[in-house]
């Protein structure tokens, strides 16, 4: 008989663990808390109003309520399910705001995480100020709570795969490239000392950078959205407009772009929405590709997190933005959605045993502007991989759910830590208990710019001068 794999326990949960939303990374991440805390299985529960989950809760016999969580009920609900100052709150859902789950679960003593900063229901597509849905203005309404409310119970926010877990791989790709140019590898010990060494080793900008090439085994119907990870959370950015944090190396700037005015002044944004922005980007399996410039938390965190001084005209910060091609399916659901104008009534999330054998999801950030051109360092995670490391989901979930793992593990460990995001945790220690669920985590140096197998039939208007300019990596 084979020996059962033993898993490390990270700690003790005592008192109800409340996970809102059962989708598929709902259901990926049960079975990590499982496997790595010691809590009371009957207090764990969850809030899934979705009827289509609750057969596999059922099957599994966990616990589970219906409530829609809605701005007039979720003090009522939550109330009644947890205890002051024990538990978890795993918030994984959609349409219910993080901010005003964040600060009851504060307001009791209760950690908190989620992978997103979420807004009630009707927030992505009945506001018809573009601006007020960008995610810099839904990020700083939580780092003004933060500013007002210092300390406290430690709420983790966006702690997934991005934003995330690709704020941890940006400091390890900085002391990978500090070795590899002769500087010195150690980890600084503050926001600014991370922020100096990215300017000193003359990083422009940040890519988060993924290649999905999962593939499902039968054509994909029309009329179906297929994607490898929540349809509703895909759509719901990439109607948002593309945005991106703004470097201090741009010489030139968007005609349909628009500056901040409040708040940390990091991030632009475009009059235009993020899935059908493309720009160009490069990844080690399939090099230079395009990718889409959806709209990310981690765009704003990380050119907020690196600035060398402050406001709209800083000393030092990095241009960041995620350039993401989804896999194939996902493709053309988009441009089917975005041709008719019509979303799909039926979505899909593909399923560890209908993907095809060779695809990975390969996620990482590109930092690139500097004396060795662009290095990429992140996961090169394959769904067989996955298969043998954890149930319930893909490469994709995998990915996010081994994140709200460390992340968990992280505020367990730091109770009072206030509300923090993922640039502000010891990312040594969250990518300790990730890693082993990553697969070939790896860096990789390229020479590629966005200047190289440009189509010379076709005049652009680029910048040859420099070729990191946002100018040159946005594709017309």
């Amino acid at each position: 008989m084979a020996q059962e794999k033993e898993y490390p326990v990270y700690g003790r949960i005592d008192g109800p663990i409340v996970m809102i939303g059962f989708g598929s990374i709902g259901k990926g991440t049960w079975p990590l808390i499982e496997r790595h805390f010691d809590y009371d299985a009957d207090k764990f529960v969850v809030i899934e109003p979705d009827e289509a989950n609750h057969n596999f809760l059922r099957q599994h016999r966990l616990r589970y309520v219906t409530d829609e969580l809605t701005p007039t009920n979720y003090r009522d609900v939550l109330g009644r399910l947890f205890e002051r100052g024990k538990g978890f709150c795993v918030n994984l859902s959609v349409d219910t705001s993080s901010l005003d789950i964040m600060r009851f679960c504060r307001e009791m003593g209760v950690p908190y995480i989620d992978t997103v900063v979420e807004p009630w229901a009707g927030y992505y597509f009945d506001t018809m100020d573009n601006e007020a849905r960008t995610n810099y203005a839904l990020r700083q309404a939580v780092r003004d709570e933060k500013a007002a409310n210092p300390g406290g119970t430690t709420a983790v926010s966006c702690c997934g795969a991005n934003p995330g877990m690709v704020s941890w791989f940006v400091k390890d790709a900085l002391q990978m490239l500090a070795r590899d140019t002769g500087r010195d590898p150690r980890a600084p010990d503050s926001r600014e000392g991370w922020a100096k060494l990215m300017q000193e080793l003359g990083v422009k900008g940040v890519h988060i950078a993924e290649r999905d090439t999962q593939a499902r085994r039968r054509p994909r119907p029309r009329d179906v959205f297929v994607n490898t990870w929540s349809v509703e959370g895909f759509i719901a950015e990439g109607f948002q407009p593309a945005e991106l944090g703004w470097g201090t190396h741009e010489t030139w700037f968007p005609e349909n772009g628009h500056r901040q005015t409040t708040g940390c002044q990091a991030a632009i944004w475009l009059e235009r929405p993020g899935a059908i922005t493309r720009v160009h980007t490069w990844c080690p399996t399939p090099g230079p590709q395009f990718g889409f410039l959806v709209t990310h938390n981690e765009a704003v965190s990380i050119s907020d997190y690196y600035t060398v001084g402050s406001g709209a005209d800083p000393e030092y910060r990095p241009t960041c933005h995620y350039a993401y091609h989804p896999c194939d399916d996902a493709v053309l659901s988009l441009h089917e959605m975005f041709g008719s104008g019509v979303q799909q009534k039926v979505h899909e999330i593909l399923d560890v045993d209908e993907i095809e054998a060779g695809g990975i999801d390969e996620l990482g950030v590109l930092l690139y502007g500097h004396e060795k051109n662009a290095l990429w360092y992140g996961s090169r995670l394959s769904n067989e991989e996955t298969k043998d490391l954890a149930p319930y989901q893909n490469a994709t979930g995998l990915q996010v759910t081994s994140a709200v793992l460390a992340g968990m593990v992280w505020a367990i460990e730091n109770p009072e830590a206030g509300i923090v995001e993922t640039d502000e945790m010891d990312h040594a220690r969250c990518l300790e208990v990730q890693r082993p669920y990553l697969g070939p985590v790896e860096g990789h140096y390229t020479d590629w710019t966005p200047l190289v197998n440009r189509w010379e039939h076709f005049p652009e208007d680029i910048d040859e001068s420099d070729p990191w300019q946002f100018r040159n990596v946005l594709a017309t």
